[in-house]
């Protein structure tokens, strides 16, 4: 019951509602000794703050972290990480008209189907500010990977129509994704999105994307089969943040029109097998299983659920946001035909902050993963 734990060993609560006193979460399962500052938290939640640029709401936040418990002198302490973010924003007003009316695209008429009345003022906890949560606990993840030398990086690979390119060669540039306000790697791409978004916006619209993510460093053997597979894990992690519709792991859709001979990844040799040595650290290979590197990666990373080795690939494509400034019909609470038009602030397109919250999801998993690892094999 309830839905808002994450995670087996690494645990992950968020709490919180959109116009309540605050949000936050509890990391439950952090190893001690962790270096962790609020400011490592901080940073996180800047880059999935709202109030910047036309394409964002303009509600805005400080989202100032408070860390509660679980750290001392710098150093988690193996003891819950509790967190809080104070909300100081609030325009419940503004949600006034949507008590007795069910919102399109919105969770309001689902919602009360489950249990029976929601709070109306800003989606209350089906509002994507719970999200704060998930990224200041994805952000401690992400402070146990750093120390284990994984990277996890996510862009804007589409938005409003407008496609980001998908190699350094047609103009990919790694350097691009933190100097745009949609945090796709071309400043081309971005500003061609813009200029739709711009467009929608006027028309009182709003725009769909994709986000995707590469991780590296990644040790090979992460995974739980037969029911936890490492992929199975990241698309219910990722499909468990607002608006995200679809998930894909390497050649993703495309590999339902390939051909073995085509989609195989194949195995490349080390030059000097004797020599071998696991870098990635953890977890360490068997005796006798060698270090493998491929061809290709169409695989996105994973093979039979479990981590290869080879950088970790996916994307996860995210619907428009649902509030547009444009009446739409809708029903009442008594079952009623009604009309809407939704007030408040909100995106139009949700790219710039979802790919901070797909990198936290994806952090929380695998640091999960890491810490089962350690329980799968006596050496």
């Amino acid at each position: 019951m309830g839905g808002n734990t994450f995670g087996t060993l690494f645990r992950v609560t968020t709490f919180g509602e959109s116009h309540g006193a605050g949000v936050g979460c509890v990391v439950d399962g952090c190893p001690a000794g962790l270096p962790l500052s609020a400011e490592d938290i901080n940073r996180e939640l800047i880059r999935r703050r709202p109030g910047s640029g036309s394409v964002s709401t303009t509600r805005s936040e400080t989202d100032k972290p408070e860390i509660l418990s679980g750290v001392y002198e710098g150093k988690t302490l193996g003891t819950p990480i509790a967190i809080l973010v104070r909300n100081e924003n609030q325009h419940s007003e503004d949600y006034n008209n949507l008590k007795d009316v069910y919102r399109p695209g919105h969770a309001d008429w689902t919602w009360e189907a489950k249990y029976g009345f929601r709070d109306h003022r800003g989606g209350g906890r089906s509002s994507a500010r719970e999200t704060i949560g998930r990224v200041a606990a994805g952000a401690v993840a992400r402070v146990f990977l750093a120390s284990r030398g994984i990277e996890i990086k996510a862009w804007t690979s589409s938005a409003a129509g407008v496609d980001a390119p998908v190699s350094e060669s047609a103009g990919f540039d790694w350097n691009e994704i933190e100097n745009n306000p949609l945090h796709m790697p071309s400043r081309a791409a971005s500003d061609s999105a813009m200029e739709k978004i711009e467009n929608l916006k006027a028309m009182k619209d709003t725009a769909g994307c994709s986000i995707s993510c590469a991780v590296r460093n990644l040790p090979p053997g992460l995974g739980e089969p037969v029911f936890d597979k490492l992929d199975a894990r990241l698309a219910g992690a990722m499909l468990s943040l607002m608006a995200a519709k679809a998930v894909e792991f390497g050649a993703g859709f495309a590999a339902a029109r390939a051909c073995g001979s085509e989609l195989n990844d194949i195995f490349i040799p080390p030059a000097d097998p004797a020599a071998v040595v696991n870098t990635t650290g953890e977890p360490p290979l068997p005796p006798g299983v060698p270090l493998a590197s491929f061809r290709t990666n169409n695989a996105g990373g994973i093979l039979g659920g479990i981590s290869t080795g080879a950088e970790l690939r996916f994307t996860v494509a995210f619907k428009p946001i649902s509030s547009i400034g444009k009446p739409q019909e809708t029903i009442n609470r008594r079952g009623e035909k009604a009309e809407l038009l939704v007030q408040g602030r909100h995106d139009v397109c949700v790219a710039p902050r979802a790919v901070p919250m797909v990198e936290a999801m994806c952090a929380l998993v695998l640091a999960d993963f890491i810490l089962l690892q350690r329980t799968a094999r006596i050496s």
